[in-house]
């Protein structure tokens, strides 16, 4: 494994289309890993592949798990949001644009279909915080950033 530098706001790359997975090898695995030791150490909870400098579609996401102090670490490649509902508004910052947050609105739940490393073909429904970190991680497969997708919240 290693740490791979974060691509910043600003490089062109963060705006480009992710282009499929195809072979779900070695390479890939050493990606995934790679992807991994990155985000921890950046104290992130998601993470996509162009952040890391490579249009591929594959993410990482830090589900919360209830009742438990662990994260569980789900690694998605090719991930397709099938289905949304509900809203939600809240914060949200990225690894790639430090210093920004602002209010973003996502769905409340999300199910997702995707494969795992080894191609496997699977489906989550994931809520709350953990709908948040999957959009905003398969949105960057799409070129799209979080601020791009601000709510201005009204103030009570």
């Amino acid at each position: 494994m290693a740490l791979r530098e974060i691509v910043k706001d600003g490089e062109p790359l963060l705006r480009k289309k992710s282009r499929p997975v195809e072979s779900f090898d070695a390479k890939l695995h050493a990606l995934l890993d790679d992807m991994l030791e990155t985000m921890v150490a950046a104290n992130g909870v998601g993470i996509a592949a162009p952040q890391v400098g490579i249009l591929r579609q594959a993410v990482i996401c830090e589900l919360e798990v209830e009742g438990s102090e662990e994260g569980e670490i789900l690694e998605m490649i090719n991930p397709v949001i099938t289905s949304k509902k509900g809203k939600q508004i809240g914060p949200e910052g990225c690894l790639s644009v430090p210093g920004k947050r602002c209010d973003v609105l996502r769905p409340e739940c999300v199910t997702v279909a995707f494969q795992d490393r080894y191609g496997k073909r699977k489906e989550r429904v994931l809520c709350g915080f953990n709908a948040v970190v999957a959009s905003h991680e398969i949105d960057h497969l799409s070129g799209i950033l979080f601020y791009d997708k601000e709510v201005k919240v009204k103030k009570k």
